[in-house]
């Protein structure tokens, strides 16, 4: 078995990760700025590095950024601190790489157009989000679009401060990879849920938020239509990504995959769930919008199955089931 260091081991994915890293035999050490260590700290990773096999990058700064104020803050723990921290693999010749990414790096999701097949379509303007029309259009000939799956080999369309950081993670990672010989992989997490989700704050997921009202004995407020389609994945299926990317990815580049549960549910379909659960109270659409936000994305999950052996195994009714009570951080 391996000797794995884990960043952000103290976090809300970290720390599931750790456990199943645990589970399988591997020995474990953590970093995390919530115990004091910090992964820009150079001298801290030459304290923890010798004798480690394998890197499990998750200490990031996380949600979307609240204003352009934030991006400071998300270049340096995310950016330099990866820097920082490829920098140090290589002084100490470990040669194993599983980063933290995310599925924001895609931007919104993929589209069909009955006349021009696979688009992309542009961030949605302020004037059609404020009068109630959410979905994207064909950016050539502006007709309605066919949701369809995202694949990594999609174009990255990266559209605020954390995705652009975790896009310029990727980038060092696969330099470090082509320089070392060192072995990446990147696993895009979709929406992650699960025990111990850090409660509502600005920079929280949605499942939070909607769990944070209900147990307030609010009603969830849901955004635009609530027809928002996302792939939701429980953290405990994502830290068995993780342990199956110790095995995968190719000497001397980065292998991105998609976590996925492969099954999509709308943003309304997770406020009913976890209303239903707890009793309400029932949800609220509200019409309100946040510019910047994709309307639909829906994760190929296959990539990852054929290559690294992953499938997610919790379903959302069972998920949700657990997630309605379960404790929060």
């Amino acid at each position: 078995m391996t000797t794995v260091l884990v960043t952000g081991s103290d976090g809300f994915i970290g720390g599931h990760v750790v456990a199943a890293l645990e589970a399988q035999g591997h020995r474990v050490t953590g970093l995390d700025l919530r115990s004091g260590d910090d992964v820009r700290d150079a001298e801290r990773l030459d304290g923890l590095l010798p004798g480690v096999g394998a890197v499990v990058h998750q200490a990031a700064k996380v949600g979307l950024g609240v204003d352009v104020a934030d991006l400071p803050d998300y270049a340096s723990v995310n950016v330099y601190g990866t820097a920082v921290l490829l920098a140090a693999m290589a002084r100490h010749g470990v040669r194993r790489l599983v980063l933290a990414s995310s599925m924001v790096v895609y931007g919104e999701g993929a589209y069909d157009c009955a006349r021009h097949g696979r688009v992309r379509p542009g961030p949605r303007s302020a004037d059609d989000l404020a009068r109630g029309s959410f979905e994207p259009r064909c950016p050539r000939c502006g007709d309605q679009l066919v949701l369809a799956e995202i694949d990594e080999d999609a174009p990255v369309d990266p559209r605020n401060a954390y995705a652009s950081t975790k896009l310029a993670q990727e980038h060092l990672a696969a330099n470090w990879a082509r320089e070392t010989g060192g072995t990446a992989v990147a696993l895009r997490y979709h929406n992650v849920y699960g025990p111990g989700m850090p409660r509502d704050t600005p920079y929280s997921g949605v499942a939070a938020i909607f769990r944070s009202a209900l147990e307030a004995g609010r009603a969830p407020r849901v955004f635009e239509d609530g027809g928002q389609t996302r792939d939701f994945v429980h953290v405990r299926d994502v830290a068995d990504a993780n342990v199956a990317a110790l095995g995968g990815g190719t000497p001397g580049t980065l292998t991105a995959y998609n976590v996925a549960s492969g099954v999509p549910h709308t943003v309304g379909d997770l406020a009913e769930a976890l209303a239903a659960e707890r009793g309400g109270p029932a949800p609220v659409v509200t019409g309100e919008y946040r510019l910047g936000d994709v309307r639909h994305i829906v994760a190929s999950p296959r990539r990852a199955a054929a290559d690294l052996g992953f499938q997610a195994r919790i379903g959302f009714t069972e998920g949700m089931k657990e997630f309605a009570t379960a404790p929060l951080a």
